[in-house]
């Protein structure tokens, strides 16, 4: 299907990084641009290639690298390299999660921050945290197992918040109403107990 139909785009605001070379954009050195082939949001280097589309008349559009190499036949002769633990696309595990939504996000005396979190069902033991829902890396990951569940807020922290705590780390999370909060609270239980949580998700 590659090139025979106009592919759905991803809105810029859903990315933070590249999703070829997964560099983070920022406002000088990093324009996001789209593949006219598959709709990603990608840097200006993962970009730089051309190829002719059938469903804009057979014009010549930019595309990313891996839509060129499909669409001119030509396959990557480099072994595709074995995914780091951070590496797992965030629609990929969102679509197949037990929970996924956003949360605020703090830890130690940083400021809060908004993360979109995600437990795959694959991994329901393990916290993924990416900048945003289609980000091609995540920031970070917990393993539940062994964490202490904290969820009385202190008068510093946001209304709906809970922490996770084991031995020196502290992880904070707020979510944006209780009923959220409970739902989350929830999966967590399980999962710090090695119990595989059910789907959340509607």
């Amino acid at each position: 299907e590659l090139g025979k139909r106009a592919p759905r785009w991803i809105r810029d605001n859903e990315v933070t990084m590249c999703m070829k070379c997964k560099e983070p954009f920022n406002a000088l050195t990093r324009r996001r641009h789209h593949c006219r082939a598959c709709g990603h949001v990608v840097c200006w280097k993962c970009s730089d290639y051309k190829a002719h589309l059938e469903y804009d008349g057979n014009k010549l559009n930019k595309v990313c690298k891996d839509c060129y190499h499909v669409i001119i036949g030509c396959t990557d002769s480099e072994e595709k390299k074995k995914k780091g633990i951070l590496e797992i696309e965030s629609a990929e595990v969102s679509g197949n999660s037990v929970i996924c939504s956003f949360l605020q996000y703090m830890e130690k005396s940083k400021p809060w921050q908004k993360a979109w979190c995600v437990i795959p069902k694959q991994e329901a033991l393990v916290l993924y945290m990416y900048g945003a829902p289609q980000d091609v890396k995540a920031l970070a990951t917990i393993p539940l197992l062994g964490y202490a569940v904290d969820d009385t807020p202190r008068s510093a922290d946001l209304p709906h918040s809970f922490k996770l705590t084991q031995s020196k780390s502290v992880h904070s999370f707020a979510a944006d109403n209780e009923e959220l909060k409970q739902k989350w609270l929830k999966v967590i239980h399980l999962a710090v107990k090695g119990e595989t949580p059910e789907c959340e998700n509607e």
